[in-house]
């Protein structure tokens, strides 16, 4: 009944806080693709992988927070004291919350260490393929659109059909060479080559020549071809994307903390998920989010103690071995003073005594 509970919870939890994290995320890759810079292709693409990432970045608080809802409904339904009643305890509701807990920080750890790593690197490329064809793509019917970075290829389009060919082109071209060439065209169209990216002019005039001068040259054509350069994408690959067989055999301090940071997804969820069985505890008429405020700020407080553990590996402030360790060790001595707080210090000797005895 309590894994039943708590799956249900969980996804409900990790549904709503994605759906708010991805969506302010989100707003900045609309954004992008309003001026151009990302393709309407592809922005299916990348929100799924952002909901990838995010579902395995934010799995650990989801499951605290299903744990701590789950259980404090319990007690608030007076559930928990059928449950001690019928001769369950601590243990046995550890034991159905782990029963959980356990394959999902197994199924984390995957994740967080080959699929969240790959998603990063796959919306990077993405973005980075974008950003070549990005002046391309702000062509539009009824405006002036610049191709090249510096204005070399101002064109004007009345028209673009269904078929993406567009009607009624005219062209400035400023050539390398100081010359200026004013085309007219009845149409044109985008057109990949071999040698590259073409915008192809049919039924037109060109009309060349130096500004100032007298001397111009006037054409007329039935197809005209003006080859489109490519912008040259920065490549800013970040650490969340390196794969993990890189990481593992790096001795780059940073790459260590990045190793860190990953393992710290399935960790979580078990120290935790310790730490909500007895944080849940709460009075009958207390309501379900009676210890709520006090789990966000152990949650808030572990993130940040986290962030402050991977700067210190980073600054060489600790050993690299250190890392998070102490976190871990503080929310143990937390989970511990919590049990006993809720048990008596006689129930912890008994179990002791008990565990010594075997």
């Amino acid at each position: 009944m309590i894994m039943r509970d708590l799956i249900k919870t969980l996804l409900a939890v990790l549904t709503v806080i994605v759906v708010i994290i991805v969506s302010r995320r989100f707003i900045k890759i609309l954004d992008k693709a309003i001026e151009g810079q990302v393709s309407n292709e592809t922005l299916l693409s990348i929100l799924g992988l952002k909901i990838v990432v995010a579902s395995i970045a934010f799995l650990p608080v989801a499951l605290f927070m299903a744990v701590l809802m789950v259980l404090g409904r319990m007690y608030r339904d007076q559930e928990m004291s059928a449950v001690f009643s019928a001769g369950g305890g601590a243990g046995t509701i550890y034991r159905a919350v782990f029963l959980l807990v356990f394959p999902l920080s197994v199924l984390s750890a995957g994740l967080s260490m080959y699929v969240a790593p790959w998603a990063e690197a796959k919306t990077e490329e993405i973005m980075q393929q974008d950003e070549k064809t990005a002046d391309i793509r702000g062509v539009a019917a009824g405006k002036f659109s610049e191709i090249y970075t510096h204005g070399d290829l101002v064109f004007y389009v009345e028209r673009i059909g269904d078929d993406k060919k567009m009607h009624k082109v005219f062209v400035q071209h400023r050539q390398p060479n100081g010359n200026l060439a004013i085309i007219n065209a009845e149409a044109g169209r985008m057109q990949d080559l071999k040698e590259g990216r073409y915008l192809i002019l049919e039924q037109g005039e060109r009309i060349q020549g130096l500004p100032g001068a007298v001397n111009y040259v006037i054409e007329n054509f039935a197809e005209y071809a003006v080859r489109i350069d490519e912008q040259s994408a920065v490549i800013n690959a970040s650490r969340e994307g390196v794969p993990m067989d890189v990481l593992w055999n790096s001795d780059v301090i940073r790459d260590i903390a990045e190793l860190q940071r990953r393992y710290s997804i399935p960790l979580s969820m078990v120290f935790l998920s310790l730490l909500a069985v007895p944080l849940a505890q709460s009075a009958p008429r207390g309501g379900v989010y009676g210890n709520m405020l006090v789990a966000f700020l152990i949650y808030f407080s572990y993130g940040n103690l986290i962030r402050v553990s991977q700067s210190w590996v980073i600054n060489e402030t600790i050993p690299a071995w250190l890392g998070g360790v102490w976190v871990y060790c503080i929310l143990f001595l937390v989970g511990t003073g919590l049990l006993i707080k809720l048990y008596g210090w006689q129930w912890v000797v008994m179990k002791i005594r008990e565990k010594v005895a075997r």
